[in-house]
């Protein structure tokens, strides 16, 4: 990883290619939209200590600067929160059914732990490598000391019981980046200034006024599927 000064632009060029701006299932948008919208933002999933975990972690994946909002002030943690209880979360869009072997790395995800899962794991694991390498857990140490962890993680030499951290890191790094990016009725995105950063226009229907006007500035703010503007 980067340091959170040099990392925002690393992420935001990535996340235009691997990041899945999410669409509602299903006919009745405007009003499911509005439900999503309406859940609160207290942990449903996660414990307070692993809300805390979140909090820190996704803000050294994604760290406020001038550029624009932290993942924690985006409402990531919220995000990656309501996820968990989605039929995505709960892995019923995986392939679930073993064999589970350990293979080569460009093979993907390999193991028997749905989303929600492997949270859960991965976050007992990290607090566990930095009480023991650090002696705290990890949301107490300082952002270098976060970022040097987290780092660790990504270069795949460390192992939790179950998993390797790398699978964990890569698994939190791209929900982060999701919730930067997703539309705000998800819980993240706040304000749709994820979007404001990349000039993203939103869940608009109708872009025909402004085909083949090839270097004009699209002149409105984004809009979300609940019909909320920026």
């Amino acid at each position: 990883m980067s340091t959170p000064s040099s990392s925002r632009r690393h992420f935001v060029r990535n996340a235009a290619g691997t990041t899945a701006f999410l669409l509602l299932a299903g006919h009745d948008f405007r009003a499911r939209a509005l439900a999503a919208t309406a859940l609160s933002d207290k942990p449903q999933f996660f414990t307070p200590e692993e809300i805390r975990f979140l909090n820190a972690a996704c803000d050294c994946i994604y760290p406020h600067d001038d550029l624009g909002p932290s993942a924690t002030e985006l409402g990531v943690p919220v995000f990656i929160d309501r996820q968990m209880n989605t039929p995505y979360g709960r892995g019923e869009l995986w392939y679930m059914t073993g064999p589970f072997r350990e293979g080569p790395a460009n093979l993907g995800y390999q193991l028997p732990f749905a989303p929600r899962d492997l949270y859960r794991k991965g976050i007992a694991g990290a607090d566990h490598y930095a009480r023991s390498a650090r002696g705290k857990v990890f949301a107490d140490l300082d952002t270098h000391d976060q970022i040097e962890i987290l780092t660790a993680f990504e270069g795949g030499a460390v192992h939790f019981p179950d998993l390797n951290a790398r699978l964990f890191f890569e698994q939190l790094r791209r929900n982060t980046l999701e919730g930067v990016f997703a539309d705000p009725i998800y819980g993240g995105n706040r304000n749709m200034e994820g979007w404001a950063l990349l000039a993203f226009p939103g869940a608009r229907a109708d872009f025909m006024d402004w085909v083949n006007q090839e270097g004009a500035a699209y002149p409105f703010a984004p809009v979300s599927i609940s019909g909320q503007k920026a």
